[in-house]
Formats: C-alpha cells, structure tokens, sequence
C-alpha cells in the first residue's frame, strides 16, 4: 500500500487507511519514540485528530510504501526518521489492543495473522 502523507491530512484517516490494509493492527502516534521492545507511555499518546500540520511542522507531500513483509520496526522508524513522529503498531487479541514491542521486529503480515488468530478470526 501507499501512504500518502500531506499537511492537512487528518491523524484519523491515516489510521483508518492502515487499518483497513491490516485489519487486526492498529496504528497509534505519540509525542515521543518509545525504545526498542519497550512499551509507549499512555500518556504521551496523540489522541487529538488533527491535521499533521498541527502535530508535527511537516510542510510537503510524502507518500510511504508499506508492504506486508516489512518488520513493524522498520514502519515505526520510517515515521520517526521521516517525519519526527513517533508510532507504535498494535496488534487485536480478542477485544483488546496490545503494543507490539517486544515483537516489533515481525513482519506486518505476521503480525496481522497473528491478531486474526487471537481474535478467534481464523480463516
């Protein structure tokens, strides 16, 4: 899939468009980068929808590739690196949303089939 990120974009939408190519991961952003396998402190969670603009300065249109056998580290790293936003990818287990820290270096796919699983979602 291809992100298209732009200064006026929503938080939401950028969320749902994840969510909708990984139906059982969950894209979240913070206002600081958690350490490798370490948990994102709630508090520091963005839970404003507003537009990047707002959130982080960024001032031009960017597009990111996401494919299914990238690791969550490298998705969580390419936010950070390119844009100064820190992310965090959740997995669904059952009702539930877990951070994926301690396997940030699965792939998303792995990831997903892994939260479909734990849902009770087998296919």
């Amino acid at each position: 899939m291809t992100l298209k990120i732009d200064p006026s974009r929503k938080i939401s939408s950028i969320k749902e468009e994840f969510n909708a190519a990984f139906p059982f991961l969950r894209l979240e952003f913070f206002n600081r980068q958690h350490k490798v396998n370490a948990l994102s402190s709630k508090k520091d969670m963005i839970t404003k929808d507003a537009p990047l603009n707002e959130i982080k300065h960024i001032k031009h249109n960017h597009c990111i590739e996401i494919t299914e056998d990238m690791p969550v580290q490298v998705l969580e790293q390419l936010f950070q690196k390119e844009f100064g936003i820190a992310t965090q990818v959740f997995r669904k287990s059952g009702q539930s949303w877990l951070e994926t820290s301690v396997t940030d270096d699965w792939t998303l796919k792995r990831q997903n089939e892994e939260g479909m699983e734990l849902s009770g979602m087998n296919a």
